[in-house]
């Protein structure tokens, strides 16, 4: 059993020595992953970063149109209080029916700049109507 054990080292110290005499190691190895792996965490970065612009330019439409369906609700200028939460590039769509006001606020955003295509991100809101009677 030593024996056997004696050969094994043996053995490795004889391929460790060949491959020192042929130069070969595995320096290098860790740089060429990285630099295989490079391209897919630069997207998935990049990735990141879209969707974090997305839910922030949601989150800003659903501000929008709350602030515009609560103003419309109250009988001022729903328009007017919006502006101050809208994206640019944003629409607003005001719709009162009934005892209900509706604000719709919609905005294209592009992931990338122009390299891929638009995507519409929408924020809606729903009041009802305040009575403007004093009692």
């Amino acid at each position: 059993m030593i024996v056997r054990a004696v050969r094994a080292v043996r053995a490795v110290r004889a391929v460790r020595a060949v491959r020192a005499v042929r130069g070969c190691s595995q320096g290098g190895f860790a740089t060429a992953e990285l630099a295989a792996a490079f391209p897919a965490i630069i997207l998935l970065l990049l990735t990141g970063l879209f969707a974090v612009s997305a839910v922030a330019t949601q989150t800003r439409c659903a501000d929008a149109a709350r602030e515009a369906a609560l103003a419309a609700a109250r009988g001022e200028d729903g328009s007017e209080a919006a502006t101050r939460h809208l994206p640019p590039t944003a629409q607003l769509a005001i719709d009162a029916t009934g005892d209900t006001v509706s604000a719709k606020v919609t905005a294209e955003i592009r992931p990338l700049g122009s390299l891929l295509p638009t995507m519409t991100v929408i924020g809606r809101a729903t009041a009802a109507r305040e009575d403007r009677e004093a009692p």
